[in-house]
């Protein structure tokens, strides 16, 4: 392996993994907002534990599918545009070759490389992989490297469970004078620190990002408890 292929590696696996690790921050991010509403309006209703529970699980099992098949029709949708991009870059590789080359080429002149030199890039990228460079120019795709629904999906749903696992230990481990309080400490502090990490993967400002995924927390779990508190009066 020459030091090039050293260099170049892992710099792609490191973007990719970034992505990964925003979404399942998301992910968890909503985990925790979700099932912080349905537990919290449910107990502003009653009182009873395992009805809070039973609206726990079903939420965070019904969010985390929700999630997961949301995101696997996405990735799937994107996949099969980037595969039939591809299939067209091939097509017109193969029938005119001379054409694609001189487009590339252009490519890099507006990247400020001299006409000279852009075309010398265009030549022998050509010739060491035309597929790989037009794609890499042209459509912004690995053509080796294609988006997995199935990672998507599995990563989707289990950041969303695990996220959702905090309000439901909380409302369901503290004494029933206490759960709501510490429900809302214990998502308050969730929050925070998925909007600390996600401030610093995107390299945005921290206390914005912390005081708009806690104070958007806390505004769900507000609006879902005086919900619940007046439905329950009125069923009562």
């Amino acid at each position: 392996m020459t030091s090039t292929d050293v260099s170049h590696e892992p710099h792609e696996n490191v973007g990719g993994r970034l992505n990964w690790l925003r979404a399942g921050v998301l992910g968890a991010n909503d985990g925790i907002v979700s099932v912080a509403g349905i537990v919290v309006g449910v107990a502003g209703a009653t009182t009873d534990n395992t009805a809070i529970l039973t609206a726990g699980i079903a939420g965070l099992v019904a969010g985390a599918l929700s999630m997961a098949g949301g995101e696997y029709v996405s990735v799937s949708t994107q996949r099969d545009t980037e595969q039939a991009l591809i299939r067209q870059e091939k097509h017109e590789l193969k029938t005119m070759p001379e054409e694609e080359e001189r487009e590339l080429a252009e490519i890099y002149e507006e990247k400020g490389l001299s006409p000279e030199l852009a075309a010398q890039v265009a030549r022998e990228l050509t010739e060491k992989d035309a597929l790989q460079a037009h794609a890499d120019a042209e459509l912004r795709i690995d053509p080796d490297n294609l988006t997995s629904p199935w990672q998507a999906a599995w990563a989707s749903l289990i950041s969303f469970s695990v996220g959702a696992v905090l309000p439901l230990l909380a409302i369901a481990l503290p004494p029933v004078s206490w759960r709501v309080w510490a429900c809302a400490m214990a998502v308050a502090v969730g929050l925070a620190l998925t909007g600390l990490v996600s401030a610093r993967l995107g390299d945005a400002d921290v206390r914005r990002a912390v005081i708009r995924n806690v104070g958007v927390g806390a505004l769900t779990m507000v609006v879902t408890y005086f919900v619940g508190v007046l439905f329950g009066t009125t069923v009562g």
